[in-house]
């Protein structure tokens, strides 16, 4: 893993019980609040004001495949909720865009990302889903800045999903402290 400069990066997440700003002092941090398009509201306006060298996500994720828990680097993302095939696109394919898939290379994780609340397995198979990543991952690729992104697996996308995310968030949010800012 690779040492971040709290002055040269900026940290995107969804929601202060995710990562409350007291873990973070000292860190250029912003919220978004939930979804794709609060994500990339947030990144494109904090890009301005901070103009940062490099952008982490850190977020909870649901796992979709079994035996996932703890912390993950996340390199591949998707949109699980563009559907365009009756148009002739594949799943998660934005109309007339080439690529479905966000490859930032290197071993870890894939990533759904889609604006609803996973509790049951989605069409799109991936190793995790979320909400934001994937607007956060593609927006940065377009402006060419590095992008890390580190999910903690708050549930499994299950039944009880909305319960164990809830339980799970402050876990996740002195893992990643831990494990990633205080290297």
């Amino acid at each position: 893993m690779t040492n971040f400069d709290p002055q040269t990066t900026l940290l995107v997440v969804a929601l202060k019980s995710e990562l409350p700003r007291d873990l973070v002092a000292g860190w250029q941090v912003v919220y978004s609040g939930v979804g794709k398009v609060n994500a990339a509201i947030t990144l494109c306006d904090a890009l301005a004001s901070y103009q940062p060298k490099q952008v982490i996500n850190y977020g909870s994720a649901g796992a979709l495949r079994v035996g996932l828990s703890g912390l993950y680097r996340v390199t591949r993302f998707q949109q699980r909720d563009m559907d365009a095939r009756s148009l002739g696109f594949a799943l998660g394919q934005t109309p007339f865009e080439d690529n479905v898939i966000i490859d930032l290379g290197g071993g870890g994780l894939s990533c759904g990302t889609g604006d609803h609340f996973v509790s049951a397995p989605p069409e799109m198979i991936s190793d995790l889903v979320d909400m934001e990543a994937y607007a956060l991952a593609k927006i940065c690729q377009q402006k060419a800045l590095e992008f890390q992104c580190f999910k903690f697996i708050s549930d499994n996308a299950d039944d009880d999903a909305a319960i164990d995310w809830d339980q799970q968030l402050a876990i996740g949010a002195r893992l990643f402290t831990k494990k990633i800012l205080e290297k």
